[in-house]
């Protein structure tokens, strides 16, 4: 049986692939494909339902087909391309390190195609987030009903990571931040005899606010941009492959631990900077107004409404579900070289950063609303 049939379907040419077009059979193929090339430049359809394909096969008929391109004629397929033509064609543009028009004069040639493929692009990317963040919720569900799959094990060293280990660098930063908002406060209200509102601005401000801020974009940094590269890496090494090749979950082994000890991270390391940021103002106001530590504490609780404390406290686990998803989410993204590494541990970071603003600012017209 012929491998290539060659017929006319509404004056169009039609070219039925027939039989096996495997590794054993490549020269048969090339020769079959030769000899029924068209001759003119109209276009050609092909028909590649009945045909048993494998990727030496797809190889060849890929290359037949860029043969065609380039003489200007259109080929096209009658129904699903092969699958195994899809895979040789995505390791090869994956093999040459970008897609056609990938350069900058390339890109910038047509300023609305661009535009249109960005915004394209930004959606499908929104759409793959939303698809990650229901799997990992299915993950979470599935996993709740037996202990064990929750790893906990796993949960503890994460918790170790990103909570212990970043104490001294969140302590830090709250108390230098607190220091200088009372710094500033107190030169300007000095003026005024008003300084006993330096208290005020340095209570709520840190519980409120910048104690969980400062803390989650510290995390956002640190921890990250770690799980982005934690998995990154797995993925270069193929180890998330093995991981689905075993018939085990990537986002339940992966992903889950290092959201729950993100989760149960934040709000423990939010307390202890609002405790450090206490005391730098407390330490500041001592210093330069010569306030004793009795009067701060007293008028600190004056200063402080009964939800002040638990507001910052409501933000820190929502700000560590998102930034672990994120890291995770950008983790499990890399693919092909340690220069996508790179890129996709930054972005990690920066939309972390991004995305925990936005929280923070939809968080304060929401308990502007409620009047908290």
């Amino acid at each position: 049986m012929a491998l290539v049939e060659r017929r006319l379907e509404d004056g169009q040419l039609l070219l039925v692939l027939q039989g096996s077009w495997t590794a054993a059979d490549v020269a048969t193929a090339r020769a079959a494909l030769a000899r029924v090339e068209p001759l003119g430049e109209g276009p050609v359809r092909v028909d590649a339902a009945d045909v048993r394909v494998d990727l030496a096969g797809a190889w060849v008929i890929d290359d037949w087909l860029k043969r065609l391109a380039a003489r200007g004629i259109v080929a096209s397929f009658r129904g699903a391309p092969p699958d195994a033509l899809r895979v040789v064609r995505n390791a090869l543009e994956h093999d040459h390190g970008a897609h056609p028009g990938d350069s900058v004069e390339e890109r910038w040639a047509n300023p609305v195609h661009l535009i249109g493929q960005t915004a394209v692009e930004r959606l499908q990317d929104v759409g793959a987030g939303l698809a990650f963040i229901g799997r990992a919720t299915l993950s979470l569900f599935s996993a709740c009903t037996q202990w064990r799959r929750l790893r906990p094990i796993s949960i503890v060293r994460h918790l170790w990571d990103t909570g212990l280990t970043a104490i001294p660098i969140v302590s830090l930063i709250a108390f230098l931040i607190s220091v200088i908002i009372a710094y500033l406060s107190a030169t300007q209200l000095r003026a005024f005899g008003a300084d006993i509102f330096v208290v005020d601005l340095v209570t709520v401000g840190v519980l409120r606010e910048l104690g969980v801020l400062l803390t989650a974009i510290i995390i956002a940094g640190r921890s990250g941009s770690a799980f982005a590269a934690e998995i990154g890496v797995m993925k270069l090494n193929d180890e998330v492959d093995a991981l689905d090749a075993a018939g085990v979950d990537a986002v339940e082994t992966l992903v889950l631990p290092r959201i729950i000890a993100l989760t149960l991270a934040m709000p423990l390391l939010t307390v202890i900077a609002d405790f450090i940021g206490m005391a730098g103002g407390a330490l500041l106001c001592r210093a330069l107004l010569d306030m004793p530590l009795q009067q701060f504490i007293h008028r600190a609780n004056e200063a402080i409404a009964p939800t002040t404390f638990w507001v910052g406290i409501w933000k820190a686990p929502v700000f560590g579900l998102l930034i672990s998803l994120v890291g995770t989410y950008r983790g499990l993204q890399v693919r092909g070289s340690s220069r996508e590494l790179g890129r996709l541990t930054t972005t990690a970071v920066v939309q972390s950063i991004f995305i925990v603003l936005l929280a923070d600012a939809l968080f304060a017209i929401l308990f502007m609303k409620l009047d908290v």
